[in-house]
């Protein structure tokens, strides 16, 4: 176990040391102090200077940044998620103070309402500002500053779109709160919860009592995910909750799993071609990024077209190839099949013959492009 854990370690060091963390001090009007945080911009940043990235805020950043930054780091690379910019506040020591709320109300007070503004009016405002960022914003805690991080969630217009509760630590309403605010749930939102069998026992009852509630969540705009980890106690259960969280919220952006071929690609009912365009339109108008269609999707979506027959689907999907990959063989062999298959060989041949001088691409090349052209030919004749 402890060899395991040293090169988790060493794993860990290893990807934040690719990207780039910058330490600062940011100045508080509403605190009357500075505040320390970390934040981890995404690799290749300053070359990409173009893009915008979404935002996640880490309280407790003396030791939630390094484990969330680096899984972030990690997922992104592999384009599991896209890139982000991790922003960690240092709470050592101010934890309790900057989570206190009043016993009336139950709401941010003293130095806890101070926090809350202090986090949506100016820790944000100074990364907009600074740094390239689009809209897209999480925001994560454990225990005290779980339950801190769902006041935003009550707000008519919340700042953040996802919140990672941590084993929270709720205060006296809040579970009821966030049931409400999420059942009235006017635009899209993440809520991830996670407990463990050996988390403390108090905690648990409220989160699992909370779980029970949000099991019946009638709201589409909601996606909410739970986590009991067998056998992890208040701290082991968060280096398990992390990558569950951020796979949670960014489904969508995966690439296309074979879960998603199995179930969606090869049923005839759905047109995946459409699939295919819908799945990138989500990624733009949830997360802010105009991501291209990956390779390895148009394959999987070539594949179910060659295994249902669906021969139509090659129309659309010859369009999506040029503007993803203008200039490569992608749209001419999907064109040229559609042509083949739907009673036009001698356009198909034609077609195949086009990828003459063109880029290849995949198993694309301009033998094999020429070499089913010259099959058509000695097939019919020509």
């Amino acid at each position: 176990m402890i060899k395991k854990l040293l090169f988790a370690a060493v794993l860990m060091c290893h990807v934040l040391s690719s990207a780039q963390v910058i330490y600062e001090k940011i100045p508080s009007t509403k605190l009357q102090e500075e505040r320390e945080i970390k934040i981890q911009l995404p690799r290749n940043y300053e070359e990409n200077t173009e893009k915008r990235y979404p935002v996640a805020i880490v309280l407790d950043g003396d030791y939630l940044f390094e484990p969330v930054a680096g899984m972030v780091d990690y997922y992104s690379y592999w384009e599991e998620i896209p890139e982000m910019i991790v922003v960690g506040i240092n709470q050592d020591g101010t934890r309790q103070e900057d989570t206190a709320y009043d016993e009336n109300r139950y709401l941010p007070a003293k130095q806890g309402a101070a926090f809350f503004e202090f986090l949506g009016m100016e820790l944000l405002k100074s990364i907009d500002e600074k740094y390239r960022t689009n809209t897209f914003r999480i925001i994560i805690g454990h225990d005290f500053t779980s339950n801190f991080i769902n006041y935003y969630l009550l707000k008519p217009d919340p700042v953040f779109k996802a919140y990672i509760n941590l084993s929270p630590d709720f205060a006296p309403e809040m579970a009821q709160r966030i049931t409400n605010a999420l059942n009235t749930a006017e635009s899209k939102k993440w809520f991830y919860l996670a407990t463990g069998s050996e988390d403390i026992t108090d905690l648990q009852e409220n989160i699992l009592s909370l779980n029970n509630s949000l099991q019946n969540l009638d709201n589409k705009r909601v996606s909410y995910k739970f986590d009991n980890f067998e056998g992890a106690t208040h701290y082991s259960l968060v280096g398990k909750a992390i990558p569950s969280a951020i796979e949670s919220i960014f489904t969508v952006f995966r690439p296309i799993s074979k879960k998603d071929y199995n179930e969606v690609l090869l049923q005839t009912s759905v047109s995946p071609t459409a699939y295919l365009e819908e799945k990138y339109e989500s990624i733009n108008d949830l997360f802010g990024i105009e991501k291209k269609i990956r390779l390895n999707d148009f394959m999987a979506v070539h594949q179910a077209i060659e295994k249902t027959r669906r021969w139509d689907e090659y129309k659309e999907l010859s369009k999506l190839a040029a503007d993803s990959f203008p200039g490569t063989m992608l749209a001419t062999y999907f064109e040229a099949r559609y042509e083949e298959e739907t009673g036009n060989p001698k356009k198909a041949m034609r077609t195949y013959q086009n990828a003459y001088g063109q880029k290849k691409i995949a198993f694309l090349t301009v033998d094999y492009m020429l070499e089913k052209a010259n099959a058509i030919k000695r097939d019919f004749g020509y």
